[in-house]
């Protein structure tokens, strides 16, 4: 078990908690129902990968050649630009912010480094013996 990595899930599965009951309470009555759908998204894959970094915890000091390390890395830095963009975009409206469109090309960033990470998980899986 890596204590770093239980307090990097706890930390954003907190925010996942959070954020999806803001969500479905506080943002429900002033976005519009498409904005809400990728809100819902952002908090799904926040989750998603807040299991998956719970998961790495128990693998975490093993010889693994840094793949578990990687893919912990990989996914929490996925969370934020994948998540984190979706949450700015859907609300982009709301809170005036227009420039915030540029956050468009960073959540398929974000998409890829969750893809690395369970690549990187998959790999420390086969390397174990």
């Amino acid at each position: 078990m890596n204590k770093q990595i239980i307090i990097t899930a706890s930390f954003l599965g907190m925010l996942a908690v959070i954020t999806g009951a803001f969500g479905a309470h506080g943002l429900k009555a002033v976005l519009t129902p498409s904005q809400l759908e990728v809100w819902h998204t952002a908090v799904q894959y926040n989750f998603y990968h807040v299991f998956a970094l719970l998961f790495l915890a128990a693998f975490a000091g093993k010889r693994d050649g840094g793949l578990i390390s990687a893919a912990y890395y990989l996914f929490t830095f996925g969370i934020i630009l994948f998540s984190g963009s979706l949450y700015l975009l859907s609300c982009r409206d709301l809170l005036g912010w227009n420039w915030l469109v540029f956050m468009g090309p960073i959540t398929p960033i974000g998409g890829l480094l969750f893809i690395l990470g369970w690549l990187m998980l998959a790999l420390a899986a086969i390397r174990n013996k």
